[in-house]
């Protein structure tokens, strides 16, 4: 069966707990482990807060999640229509970051990949970036 979910919130940093709180509760149809929450509402953490910080910046936008799910496969996709990323390979090297003077890590998306099974990142400079994350959850062996 599939079950599907789509919300838009204005890009503020106390969104993000909002964004995280939907994700696992769509997860927890799912039958998920303590781990799988944890890793989904970590990685949505961090992809939310990517495109709030460095979609958006002192800018407000809009940021969309998305979730489904379809037997044992759940997709998170986080949406912004930001500033795009020049280089999504250099973006997705730990510690890089674009905004050094704000003291940020650069881990973002190495902890996006280290939570999820899959991630892919789409991004136009001036339209926007798409995260897309794929995890198999409730699968207890």
């Amino acid at each position: 069966m599939k079950n599907s979910l789509k919300t838009s919130f204005p890009s503020l940093t106390r969104n993000e707990a909002l964004a995280r709180g939907i994700a696992a509760q769509f997860t927890m149809l799912m039958d998920p482990t303590v781990e799988e929450l944890s890793d989904v509402r970590t990685a949505v953490s961090e992809a939310v807060t990517n495109a709030m910080i460095h979609g958006y910046g002192d800018e407000q936008g809009v940021v969309t999640l998305e979730l489904s799910s379809e037997n044992d496969e759940l997709t998170v996709t986080v949406t912004d229509e930001g500033r795009g990323i020049e280089d999504v390979e250099r973006a997705r090297q730990p510690f890089y970051t674009s905004m050094p003077e704000a003291e940020r890590s650069g881990m973002g998306f190495a902890v996006m990949e280290a939570f999820m099974d899959s991630v892919v990142i789409e991004s136009e400079v001036g339209r926007g970036t798409r995260v897309i994350m794929q995890k198999r959850i409730g699968v207890h062996e």
